[in-house]
């Protein structure tokens, strides 16, 4: 079992999640593909140790266990496994300090993504 990013991450990028990961598994894509790496944070499901650390500090709400990853978002377990065939234009970014998000931000940006949980 690992934990998966979702799009709820995208162009949002807090990197909370990144500075307390014991094994910097949590990636950004440093290409120019974004049709196949939307900008977004990912999770390496071969480095993750599966300790979960990283969940409760995304203020988006976009990380979750990948069994229990909603159905809406079911194509970003693909997407972050996907990163394994492109590991070379991954890297562990350096953590930048991001005001947080409101609880009305949180919920626009769920709402963008068609999900109400």
């Amino acid at each position: 079992m690992t934990w998966v990013i979702t799009r709820l991450c995208r162009d949002c990028l807090d990197q909370a999640c990144v500075e307390v990961c014991p094994v910097d598994c949590i990636y950004s894509y440093d290409g120019a593909d974004s049709s196949a790496f939307p900008k977004q944070l990912y999770i390496d499901p071969e480095e993750c140790i599966n300790c979960g650390v990283c969940e409760p500090e995304c203020p988006w709400e976009a990380i979750f266990e990948d069994e229990q990853v909603p159905d809406v978002f079911v194509d970003d377990t693909a997407l972050n496994a996907k990163m394994l065939d492109a590991k070379d234009a991954f890297s562990v970014p350096e953590v930048e300090e991001k005001e947080k998000p409101s609880p009305e931000q949180i919920e626009e940006n769920k709402a963008k993504w068609g999900y109400s949980g």
